[in-house]
C-alpha cells in the first residue's frame, strides 16, 4: 500500500506539476487569457507554498499544495481555457 508522504513523492509530483504548467502556458485559448492568467497565477502561488511546506519539513500541506495547483490546471484543461491533450499531465 502505498499512503506515505516522502520528499521523493512531493518532488515527484511538483515536477509532474510544473511540466504541466509549462505546457498550458504554451497552450492558452484565444480570447481566454484573462481565465488563464488567473489560474496561471494560482497554479504558480501554490507552488511556491508548497515548497514553503516543504523547507518548514511539512510534507502533507506541501503535497495538498500540489493537488491544488494540479487541480487548477486540470479545471483550466477541462473548460477548454488551455488547449492540451496530454492524457499523462491533464485530465482531458
Amino acid at each position: 500500500m502505498n499512503n506515505e508522504i516522502t520528499k521523493e513523492k512531493v518532488k515527484r509530483y511538483r515536477n509532474i506539476t510544473k511540466s504541466a504548467l509549462e505546457e498550458a502556458k504554451k497552450a492558452i485559448a484565444k480570447n481566454k487569457e484573462k481565465a488563464a492568467r488567473e489560474i496561471l497565477e494560482m497554479v504558480s502561488n501554490y507552488l511556491s507554498d508548497s515548497e514553503y511546506f516543504e523547507e518548514k519539513e511539512d510534507l502533507i500541506d506541501s503535497f495538498a499544495a500540489i493537488n491544488y495547483a494540479h487541480g487548477w490546471l486540470d479545471c483550466g484543461a477541462r473548460l477548454k481555457i488551455f488547449k492540451v491533450k496530454n492524457n499523462k499531465l491533464f485530465t482531458v
